[in-house]
């Protein structure tokens, strides 16, 4: 076969052919960006979302140093109230230690004790969570994800690291707002005077 005739075989060959018309319902997709196990595991986390209330984000946490201090107040936290916090001269009402505990464990109880806390009145806890030293994926695994679970919790009013004798970098005091009862309280005692 010469050159000159397969050119003239294929256009014969091709010649009852008809271009597929362009549908606009129809549309292209690509490689998903999700893998199927990404999809599953964040099913997963919302249905347990849904179940439990726990909105704390499991998802993307920005790495600390071990050695990093937490420092964090809400606007219209007074500066003396802080200062106190980071002193820590307020009355530990409640400690939860964190240590070596899984990060979705970790997750867990930190929402359960901070809410039945707020519930019970409490405003000042210890949170002991560890330097982790040697956590993986990086160092101070579980400090990162305490650090932004406490900015996540309405109720919480501020954090700061603990002083040494209550367990320096591996520790954070945290104060909680008044529940709405210490509130009541509060106003019938000023009303009084």
């Amino acid at each position: 076969m010469s050159d000159q005739q397969q050119p003239t075989n294929f256009l014969q060959a091709m010649a009852d052919v008809v271009p597929i018309k362009h549908d606009d319902k129809v549309t292209h997709i690509g490689p998903s960006s999700a893998t199927l196990a990404q999809s599953l595991k964040r099913q997963a986390l919302e249905k347990q979302l849904q179940q439990d209330g726990n909105y704390l984000s499991v998802e993307k946490v920005e790495p600390l140093d071990p050695y990093d201090f937490l420092d964090y107040k809400k606007d219209g936290v007074q500066e003396g109230v802080h200062k106190k916090l980071r002193l820590g001269q307020y009355q530990i009402d409640e400690v939860l230690n964190l240590q070596m505990q899984r990060i979705e464990s970790a997750r867990h109880n930190l929402f359960e004790t901070l809410m039945q806390a707020h519930r019970r009145g409490l405003r000042t806890l210890l949170i002991q969570h560890g330097l982790g030293l040697h956590s993986k994926p990086f160092p101070a695994l579980l400090k990162s994800y305490v650090n932004q679970w406490l900015r996540q919790i309405p109720e919480v009013l501020a954090f700061h690291t603990a002083q040494k004798y209550h367990g320096g970098l591996a520790a954070t005091y945290v104060l909680l707002k008044k529940s709405e009862q210490q509130r009541l309280v509060n106003r019938e005692r000023h009303q009084k005077r």
